[in-house]
């Protein structure tokens, strides 16, 4: 028994120390401290909603061309003799200038033969007058008072003035054939072709040459019924001083440098295109190659254009930026206070690169979300951040729940990749 205490007694004794220290070991623990909960949500960048006009534009593309634009054909057959030393292709032509003249000697005698022509009916006129005149006195001393027109002459008489105009007809046709020989420019304008040379047998109607005038300018610009709807344009336009055509912002690169000119709509087409159900709106610049023209590049015909056709304007509208339009007519909303994303469905009226135009479903001030949110939802716990004008990035820090304060704003600046540090 004695030796059965002896083995036991150690063993209790070291349980007991055991024991008693790790009572006060956990006793004599400090406190662990305790971190901040790590708030979870999304960082977005967002950009506020703001208030202003919305002014509606159109978008298209044409080719230019010329309003006017002739075959440059004689009326006449003859072997070239001239050719005006401008009626070269891009040559500037004036209006009355001689462009082209074929040999006159055959048109010359043709002259010369219908007067000769005249005169010789006018000596028959002549003489038939005064037989007729003596067929009268004769008549008048026989006593006859039934004379027949015959004896009369009056059916010479008339035959008489009738070759007459005849030959006065034939020399007013020589006259105006020899005339022909001589081609004018109708128009001020230039020479888009020549085929045509000295020394040439031109036939009559055959080609000669392309001229266009250069005061004004068309553009044809397909539109479809929403464009229309948006420029406010009827079907039937036609633009006039009571009611001018909205203004058009032409560009292109000429050169290797982008130029502008500023022209108006004046037309709408006839009819719709039955294949791509749109209709042509016609712009014109005027004096392209003066006035019009963007320093010394004209608006020639030819060139291909980007048009931008100024709208009706909408007064008073909410702006949002471009990139927080989401589908058709949703907005991203960012709750700076509480952290929070706001789903909104909106009136939308028009969105361009410029932004989105809305007339409700969010409020002046408001922060639009701009960055990409994967599998958003109503209530989605976020940090809202605002790129700022001078760079630098201010975050919205959240109320504290049950915090009376409104929420904080911090600003940090931006790292080499552009995130907040």
């Amino acid at each position: 028994m004695g030796r059965l205490v002896s083995i036991l007694a150690p063993l209790g004794i070291i349980v007991v120390v055991g024991v008693g220290g790790s009572i006060l070991l956990h006793a004599i623990k400090p406190e662990p401290e305790k971190a901040d909960e790590a708030r979870a949500g999304l960082n977005v960048f967002a950009e506020p909603v703001r208030r202003g006009d919305l002014h509606l534009t159109v978008e298209a593309q044409g080719e230019v061309r010329p309003r006017r634009e002739i075959v440059v054909s004689p009326q006449i057959t003859g072997r070239v003799a001239y050719v005006s030393p401008d009626f070269i292709d891009g040559g500037f032509i004036k209006k009355g200038q001689l462009l082209v003249r074929v040999e006159a000697a055959d048109y010359e005698l043709g002259v010369v033969s219908a007067r000769s022509g005249v005169a010789s009916a006018e000596q028959a006129l002549a003489r038939e007058i005064a037989e007729a005149e003596l067929a009268q006195q004769d008549i008048k001393d026989l006593g006859l008072e039934n004379a027949s027109p015959l004896a009369r002459r009056e059916p010479q008489l008339a035959q008489a003035r009738a070759a007459l105009d005849g030959a006065k007809a034939q020399l007013k046709d020589a006259e105006l054939a020899l005339d022909r020989t001589a081609v004018y420019a109708p128009f001020d304008g230039r020479v888009r072709e020549r085929n045509v040379d000295i020394g040439q047998v031109a036939a009559a109607g055959s080609t000669l040459g392309r001229i266009f005038a250069n005061d004004v300018v068309e553009v044809s610009l397909p539109l479809d019924d929403g464009e229309m709807g948006r420029l406010g344009l009827p079907l039937a336009f036609a633009a006039t001083k009571e009611q001018p055509g909205p203004k058009v912002t032409f560009t292109a690169n000429v050169a290797g440098q982008p130029r502008t000119w500023i022209g108006e709509v004046v037309r709408t087409a006839a009819a719709v295109n039955s294949m791509t159900r749109q209709i042509n709106v016609i712009a014109e610049l005027k004096d392209p190659y003066g006035a019009g023209a963007d320093g010394d590049a004209p608006m020639a015909p030819g060139l291909f254009v980007n048009a931008t056709i100024e709208g009706a304007t909408i007064p008073d509208v909410l702006i949002a930026p471009r990139g927080a339009l989401r589908g058709e007519d949703q907005l991203f909303i960012g709750d700076a206070k509480h952290g929070k994303l706001s789903i909104r469905t909106v009136d939308l009226v028009f969105s361009d690169p410029e932004g989105a135009y809305v007339r409700s479903g969010v409020e002046e001030g408001e922060l639009a979300i701009v960055s990409p949110v994967q599998a958003a939802f109503d209530g989605m716990s976020i940090t809202v951040m605002q790129r700022l004008e001078d760079g630098s990035v201010k975050v919205f820090e959240p109320e504290e729940d049950g915090g009376a304060a409104t929420a904080a704003a911090t600003t940090a600046t931006q790292g080499a990749e552009g995130t907040p540090q």
